[in-house]
């Protein structure tokens, strides 16, 4: 029976202290999928941070040395909006070592799930919006290179526009960028994605699986990617804090099944990672990203997907 390939490193823990992002949320999320029977101790995968030549296929080498040797000025910090310490600059390495790993392991397994990752406001050459290094077009560019694959599609969930990865990818035939988001919120300059649906504020469980399916299913089927790189934010939750959405835990658990369905039903494998999620309560952030992993073993159980 196929089994989802689970990534993650204590190192993901920015440590941020008294932050609204939660960081210690990846530990947490471990945790659970143990305690709840879908992992044991020892069957996550530990990925290596990534190499500084692999980042340079996305970065500017600027921007990584100034990262690595902690020259950032003022405003950059300002911009990126997280403490900087060398702690976050290895966990961000991590993180994108984190995505890659997955990827591979999608390709192998069907669904490959960084605990982590997730960081698209990172532009080439500055971070912005607690993202420094952009992990899924990392990972995307390294698989393309290594000719993997030929098609990349990312499709954002975040509760907020993937502008860095969408920057990054302008004028790519080989990557389609896709974004689902709240348009009244961050960032205030969207870069075009392939394809951006923007939401109104308030929308519900209903209207937001329904705008999400009339625009991913078709764009799917017709770009007809190698592999699918889903950014899972718990975001667009009702009770999030920098999100205006409505959704609820059941309609976030049906937006996971929408998204990996129709790619697993497609032959197309999934990397996921998580990126946002800032629930008034914590356990509630937890849960939603929790679900997704549950959600993308039940979809790949039911599936005649072979490990290859």
């Amino acid at each position: 029976m196929p089994k989802i390939a689970l990534v993650y490193h204590d190192g993901y823990d920015l440590q941020f202290g008294d932050h609204i992002f939660p960081s210690v949320k990846y530990r947490l999320i471990r945790e659970t999928l143990v305690e709840e029977g879908l992992a044991t101790p020892d069957s996550f995968y530990t990925p290596e941070p990534v190499s500084d030549e692999d980042l340079m296929l996305v970065h500017s080498e600027d921007w990584i040395k100034k990262l690595k040797q902690g020259t950032l000025n003022y405003g950059e910090i300002l911009k990126l909006e997280i403490p900087y310490s060398r702690r976050i600059v290895h966990a961000f390495w991590l993180a994108a070592g984190g995505s890659i790993l997955a990827a591979r392991l999608a390709l192998k397994q069907g669904v490959g799930f960084n605990i982590g990752g997730g960081f698209h406001h990172a532009f080439r050459e500055h971070g912005e919006g607690f993202c420094a290094i952009n992990d899924v077009a990392v990972a995307a560019r390294k698989m393309i290179q290594e000719k993997t694959v030929e098609r990349v599609m990312i499709v954002d969930c975040d509760v907020h526009h993937g502008n860095g990865t969408a920057a990054i990818f302008q004028g790519d035939p080989q990557v389609f960028t896709f974004s689902i988001h709240q348009f009244n919120n961050y960032p205030d300059v969207k870069p075009p994605s392939t394809l951006d649906v923007h939401l109104p504020d308030g929308v519900g469980d209903e209207e937001y699986l329904a705008r999400l399916g009339q625009a991913l299913i078709p764009a799917l089927h017709q770009f007809q990617p190698n592999l699918l790189f889903y950014i899972a934010g718990a975001d667009p939750y009702l009770e999030d804090q920098l999100g205006g959405l409505n959704l609820t835990l059941e309609g976030l658990k049906q937006r996971d099944r929408l998204v990996i369905q129709t790619a697993i039903d497609s032959g197309v494998p999934v990397a996921v990672t998580l990126a946002g999620g800032y629930a008034l309560k914590l356990e509630d952030t937890v849960r939603i990203h929790s679900n997704t992993a549950w959600v993308a073993e039940d979809v790949l159980r039911r599936s005649n997907w072979d490990p290859r």
